[in-house]
């Protein structure tokens, strides 16, 4: 069963990041979190970064606001995928600072961008990479996409008054 980082640049993260620790226990992946500034503790990003793979990590999840150093500085030491999540935080210029920071990397350099404190479709991106060869953790995304089917179904049922 494939396994997870998910860090993030401060405590103040946490309420956006958790989503993403929550959707990949739901799928039984495991899950390690942790605090890694860029800035303020930037010889742990380092061996962070590049030990993660060592670690038995598949994925890294890092979040960040403001400057939103954090996805890119892993993704440029790690061999591993790295998904970033733009953190509106309250230094943060409407969120638009983290999101370009994360989205903007250069070639190379690639980082998998969701939404600003999109960190749900964070979890559910990485548990994708890893059922793309854990057959188990497809399977649990598949029924969690029947799932949501299914509560649509039931909501335009609701709403309409008709059975789809």
């Amino acid at each position: 069963m494939g396994k997870v980082a998910v860090v993030m640049g401060s405590t103040s993260d946490l309420p956006v990041m958790q989503e993403a620790v929550d959707i990949l226990r739901s799928f039984n992946i495991e899950v390690d979190v942790d605090i890694v500034s860029a800035h303020r503790t930037p010889d742990k990003l380092f061996s962070f970064g590049k030990t993660a793979h060592d670690e038995g990590y598949e994925v890294i999840i890092a979040g960040a606001g403001g400057a939103a150093h954090l996805p890119g500085m892993l993704a440029s030491l790690s061999p591993l995928p790295v998904i970033g999540v733009p953190v509106k935080s309250s230094n943060s210029i409407d969120g638009w600072d983290s999101i370009l920071s994360i989205l903007q990397m250069p070639g190379g350099v690639p980082v998998a961008t969701v939404a600003l404190n999109g960190a749900k479709n964070a979890g559910i991106l990485a548990a994708q990479i890893i059922g793309s060869n854990d057959l188990t953790v497809r399977n649990r995304i598949i029924q969690y996409k029947e799932g949501l089917k299914e509560k649509v179904i039931k909501g335009a049922e609701e709403v309409s008054g008709k059975k789809q």
